[in-house]
């Protein structure tokens, strides 16, 4: 019954004895995220050739417990796309949001944070200099959060040498079974 609506099919999975084993071993090995395990079975039960199963897509999405959209896009993309383009991942060609902060303004936006900040503030706190990056035009809108990660993209932890040590500068050092070693401090 299943192979009398193959007909009907707009896009119809036909796969070479070298793609079904590909497939195959792909599912024994389990080696794949589960969205591409699920796209091998899809094509698997939807092959229409002498060893395949030829199911119809609501036997698939029944025995696969999946969508029937995504068993027409994964029958979609094999013939339009080709064998390959199924189990691949599609790279972005751009980010999903642009970014507000170009070279040029998280430059403006650092120069702003390290000059004096207005008069009555003793700093700069991320919701002021979400203000001002506004008001001085460097970009239309900017959330604080989005200050926050621009700034601590850019800053340094602060060395050894500001901070110090305690105890003087000297530090312990430690035997094998944490007792201390009374004799042995660590070089300066």
């Amino acid at each position: 019954m299943a192979r009398e609506e193959i007909g009907v099919k707009k896009y119809v999975v036909r796969l070479s004895a070298e793609e079904r084993s590909l497939l195959e071993s792909m599912l024994r090995k389990g080696k794949h995220s589960a969205k591409t395990l699920v796209k091998a079975q899809v094509l698997l039960k939807a092959d229409v050739s002498d060893a395949g199963e030829a199911l119809s897509d609501g036997a698939i999405v029944e025995q696969l417990e999946t969508s029937a959209s995504m068993v027409y896009r994964v029958r979609k993309q094999l013939t339009e796309e080709g064998f390959a383009a199924v189990l691949t991942r599609k790279t972005h060609t751009r980010p999903s949001v642009p970014r507000i902060f170009d070279g040029e303004r998280e430059a403006r936006l650092i120069a702003l944070s390290c000059s004096a900040p207005p008069e009555g503030y003793a700093r700069w706190t991320l919701r002021l200099l979400e203000r001002k990056v506004v008001e001085f035009n460097i970009v239309e809108a900017a959330s604080d959060s989005t200050i926050g990660r621009v700034l601590k993209k850019h800053s340094t932890a602060p060395s050894q040498a500001a901070v110090g040590h305690s105890r003087a500068g000297g530090r312990r050092l430690r035997r094998g079974d944490g007792g201390r070693a009374r004799s042995l401090s660590a070089p300066a």
